[in-house]
Formats: structure tokens, sequence, C-alpha cells
């Protein structure tokens, strides 16, 4: 079986280069071998999730070591392999939507003409997500982080033919190259630290090292995570990813590549539970962001916009789950697999009403779509009962588990996390029901476009639809039965550990305030919009809304503090450089040129002067001699 596990890297990277280097002669069946490549890794998957489930909870990791990769004196680095619960867990979330979502990626993108090239990047992106979760050592688990920023750049910006989509590309790039320096700097202290990279050896010996250590490493993986999640204050990036096809929102920005972090935190927990002081920022940063990311998303009008600032606040209810340490890290892990199955949805149901409404994506544009689009209305309808915590469905059981374990931190700590999820959730009910009635409730309110042209609405093919359709049942079902008799934390307990903590306050009690929240929720949002006609401009709004419209500011932040920080000591480096270092290299060659030009003037080439030259020395000379030896 350890063999199989090279084959799920290798079934999309083979995809990926048949379908890149293969020519136009697979323009026709291109997407077809992408879609058949990302369900073989699927089905290796399957087959290797049975064979773990037959084993013993402390024997199912697997280990296999391909080739030594760099054996340098005392620098070893291998090629190797490790599947335990916890990378199964992300394998089959990865095949499983990464291949229902290249499915649905035939229908969506089925007139583009570089749909071959729009599949083997997906398949790359798939290669390079796997890798990162069954590489046993950090060295090539950034092999693969690295290779997860690539695809994302090069489908970000697949329309590259549109600014926006090309600034977006470059952006998510530049900014997550921030947080990649971060994973690099934690692995060369690892490996100065505890001398290897590999997992085993360095989350054995985490306690043996002093906590500073432990504290720098664990605060640079912390950076590295906010970059590829998101998180405050790396999150600038993911709004402006919407730019790219609806389907890379939901493979890449809501099920597979904003979760990195979370898995990179989850991984290194025996580092984050000997560092407190990280794990206060840890849970800082998923508190800050799950209301961040909760707020954006109640002033979008851009329905990919407004789901996105709903990732961004999931992904910090996980951050900070994972901060909780024991307590929360399988939670974290379980809302971020219920997570993949209503976002992928969600964001696929977007896409389907975007098909249908020519492209549009203003929600003050829809309205009245149930009627039209009735597949794409349940299934986006269960993907937003399970988002806001409908009692039942999946996101009920795994984020009311989060909320949970915040106030069994204790103490000040508990109640501040556990306040903060709950407002998180009242917040989220309130935005979600916006998009809902926005989109499928009242009346139509679509007109023609600048060249009169009227969208006219229509359910999408059964390419884009059967996706849809499984993914609803994900969202469904799916936090319900990792809830049986506790199977999804006795499934992860092993890998991650488990800790009930101390909670002043029972599981009922916090069940019960979810519930009351989010009636609350609900109701503002649909006295504010299901009651009221929806005017086809945005009003003004409060100074907050309008700081929402702008993302909190985070673009105007960022330029104010590093580009234009940045323009000011560039300008002042320059004048340094040229009032000091020139200065000086100019005035010395100066004064040598100078000097230079005025002793070649003695050098005419008349015999006569050089006569009186040598007169005047040697009656210099002669004097001198003479007043020496009076003296």
């Amino acid at each position: 079986m350890e063999n199989l596990i090279g084959l799920l890297v290798v079934a999309p990277l083979l995809g990926a280069a048949l379908l890149l280097c293969g020519g136009r002669r697979l323009d026709k069946s291109g997407h077809w071998i992408g879609t058949l490549l990302a369900a073989a890794s699927f089905v290796i998957g399957v087959v290797l999730f049975a064979d773990m489930l037959g084993r013993d909870g402390e024997q199912r990791a697997l280990h296999t070591t391909v080739f030594s990769w760099v054996p340098v004196g005392g620098f070893q680095a291998d090629v190797g392999f490790q599947l335990d619960q916890l990378s199964m867990t992300f394998v089959l979330l990865i095949t499983g939507v990464g291949t229902l979502i290249h499915l649905y990626s035939v229908g969506y993108m089925e007139h583009d003409e570089k749909k071959r090239r729009f599949f083997g990047y997906l398949n790359l992106f798939l290669a390079a997500m796997l890798l990162l979760v069954v590489a046993d050592n950090y060295l090539l688990l950034y092999v693969g982080w690295e290779g997860v920023g690539l695809a994302s750049y090069l489908l970000i910006g697949f329309w590259q033919h549109k600014p926006s989509a090309a600034t977006a590309a470059k952006k998510a790039f530049i900014v997550n190259r921030v947080g990649d320096v971060g994973l690099s700097i934690a692995i060369m202290l690892m490996f100065t630290t505890f001398g290897t990279f590999a997992f085993g050896p360095v989350l054995e010996s985490a306690g043996d090292a002093g906590e500073g250590k432990l504290t720098a490493v664990a605060l640079l993986l912390l950076l590295a995570a906010c970059g590829k999640s998101a998180q405050v204050p790396l999150q600038s990036w993911l709004g402006d990813a919407m730019e790219g096809p609806t389907p890379v929102s939901a493979l890449i920005h809501a099920a597979t590549m904003v979760t990195a972090g979370v898995y990179l935190i989850t991984r290194s927990g025996s580092i984050f539970n000997g560092a407190p002081d990280a794990q206060l920022a840890v849970v800082t940063v998923g508190a800050v962001t799950l209301l961040f990311g909760a707020i954006v998303g109640c002033a979008k009008d851009d329905i990919k916009k407004a789901l996105a600032g709903s990732t961004m606040s999931q992904i910090g209810y996980m951050i900070l789950a994972a901060g909780l340490g024991p307590i929360g890290y399988v939670f974290a892990i379980m809302h971020l697999v219920t997570h993949g199955f209503f976002k992928a949805g969600l964001f696929l149901g977007a896409g389907s009403v975007m098909h249908g409404m020519n492209d549009e994506v203003d929600m003050r544009r829809y309205g009245g779509l149930r009627k039209y689009m009735p597949v794409t209305f349940v299934t986006f309808g269960l993907g937003y009962l399970a988002i806001i915590g409908f009692p039942g469905l999946s996101g009920f059981f795994s984020k009311d588990k989060i909320i949970e374990a915040a106030f069994a931190k204790g103490g000040t700590e508990g109640w501040i996390l556990g306040g903060a999820a709950l407002l998180g959730a009242a917040i989220t009910a309130y935005y979600m029901t916006r998009v809902m009635i926005m989109t499928f409730f009242g009346e139509k309110r679509w007109q023609p476009d600048a060249e009169g042209n009227a969208p006219h609405p229509h359910e999408s093919p059964r390419t884009m639809t059967i996706p849809m359709v499984v993914l609803a049942f994900g969202s469904v079902f799916a936090g319900g039965l990792f809830s049986v008799n506790d199977a999804f934390l006795k499934w992860l307990e092993p890998v991650t550990g488990h800790s009930h903590g101390n909670s002043p306050v029972s599981a009922l009690t916090v069940t019960a305030a979810t519930v009351v929240v989010l009636v609350v929720g609900v109701a503002l949002a649909w006295f504010q919009y299901g009651r009221r006609p929806v005017p086809a401009t945005a009003p003004r709004g409060s100074l907050l809304t309008r700081a929402a419209r702008r993302d909190l500011l985070q673009d105007d932040f960022n330029h104010v503090v590093l580009v234009r920080g940045g323009e000011h000591l560039t300008r002042s480096l320059v004048y340094v450089d040229h009032s000091l270092v020139d200065g000086v290299v100019n005035g010395t060659a100066a004064s040598v040129g100078g000097l230079s030009g005025r002793i070649a003037k003695l050098q005419n080439g008349y015999a006569r002067s050089y006569a009186v030259s040598m007169f005047g020395g040697a009656a210099v000379l002669i004097v001198a001699t003479l007043l020496m030896r009076a003296v």
C-alpha cells in the first residue's frame, strides 16, 4: 500500500504534463483527461482509506521513502511520503471535491478556447496540494506549498487579457511570498535546532527545545499560514482572487488551498503546544479574521466577493480552533471538511447563477432566480443553511464544536474567544441570508447591458448541476455522520490528541445561544432585504458600511504603510546614495583629477623649463643644507 501513496501525486501530475505539453491535439479531449486523472487519484485515495480503516488506530500511519533527495554530509533531505489519519482526511477532501469541480468545469469552461490549459493548471494544483499533505518532512512540504502558490497564480490570472485578473494574480503571488518567507526561515530554524526536517523527529523532540526557539518557529509558521489562508494581516489578496474562473474560487479559495495554513498549524501541534505565546497569537489572528471577513461579507454586492469574505471568516474559525491546541485541533479539521462541502457548493452555485445571467456578478441585478434555476436554488440553499449553522446540517455540528472549544479555553480568554465566535455566527447568518434573498427572492431586477443584451436565466447543464447536488449532500449529512459516536474525534485523536478543556458553560447552553444568534441574524437580514425593495444602486450607508465595501481599508492600509512607506524609504536611500556615497566617490575622483591636471601642466616638453626646474630644485637643496649647518 505504501507504493500507492506516490500515485496519488503522480496521477494529476501526469495529467498536468500531458495537457500543458501535449499541444493542440488534446484540445478536444484534454478536459476529460484532466477529469479522469483527478478521479483516478480519488479512487487511489479511497483504496488507501479502506486499507487504513482495517488497521488499529495506532497502526494506521503509512510511510515510504522514495529516494534520497539531498544527501550532503550532515544535511539529509529525502523525498518521503507519510499517510496518517490527518493527511488521509485532506487527501479525500482534495481529490473528492477536486474531481467534482473538474466535472463542473467541463460545462462551465465549455466555450473557452484555452480550456485544455485550464484543466492542466487544475491538475497541477491537485498534484501540488497532495504533495503538501502527504510529505513526511517540512522541506518537501515546502515544495508542495510553493507549487500550490504557482498554480494559484496561474489560475487566478487565467483570463490574463483582463487587467483586473492579471493584477489579482500578481497581488496573490506577492502577498503569499511574504508568508512563504516565514515558512522558509522556520524550516531553517528547525534544522539548526533539531538537525532534521522530518515530521517525526522534529515533533517528538519539540518538548526538549527551549520555549524561545519554539515560539520563534511557531510564529514564523503562523506567518506562513496567514499568507496561504488569507488571515489578518495577509488577507488582502483573497477578494481580488475572485477574478479567476469560478471553479478556481471553489477549489482553491474555498475547499483546499486556503486550508493549507490550518493543516500546517495542526500538523505542527507539538511545536505550538510548547509555545503558549504563539498559541495566543494564533487564536487572536483567528478571532480577528473571523469577524473581519464576516463584516466585509455584509457589504459586498458582488456574489463571489461576498462568499470570499465568508471564506476568510470561516477559515478564521478554523485558525482559532487550531490555536486552542488539543482542545480544538480535531474541530478545526472537522469544520475544514464540512466547509469544503458547503462552501465549494456555494461557489459552484454562484458560478451557475453567473452562467445563466451572462456572467453578471452584481446581486442587485438578480432577484427571483429560484423560479428559473430550481436545482441551483435548492443546492445553494442547502449550502446556505449549512454555513449559518442550521440545526442538523453540517455547519451546525462543526462550528458549534469550535464555539464550545473556545469557551472551554477557560478564564477571561475563553469568554472573549467564545463571544467573538458567537458574534461571528450572528453576522454569518445575516450576510448569507442577504446573499440568499438578493439572489433568489423578490422581484427580478436584471436589465439589458450596454449593448442591449438582456439576461435569460436558465438552469445549468448536468455536468454543472450533478457536482452541486453531490456537494449539497455533503453539506447536509457530513457533520452529522462525523458526530455519530464521536467518529471524527476518534479518527483524528491518535494524530492530533484531544483535551476537553474546562468550559464554564454547558454544550446545551452554547447550542441554544448559537440558535438564538442565528435567528437574530436571519431576521435582521429578512427585515432589511426581504420586506423592502432592493435598490438598483447601493445606498451610501454608514461609515462602517463604506469601509466594509473597501474591505475595511486593508488595501488603503497596505498602500499607506507598505507602498508609500517603501517609496519614502527608497527616496531616502537614493538621497543618501547621491549625497553621501556618490559625494565621497565623486569628490575623491575630482580631487585626484584636479591634482593630476595641475601636475600635468609641469610636463610641457620644453628643455628650458626642465632646466629651470632642476636649477630651482638645486638652489632649494643648497639653501636648506646651509641653514641646517648654521643651526
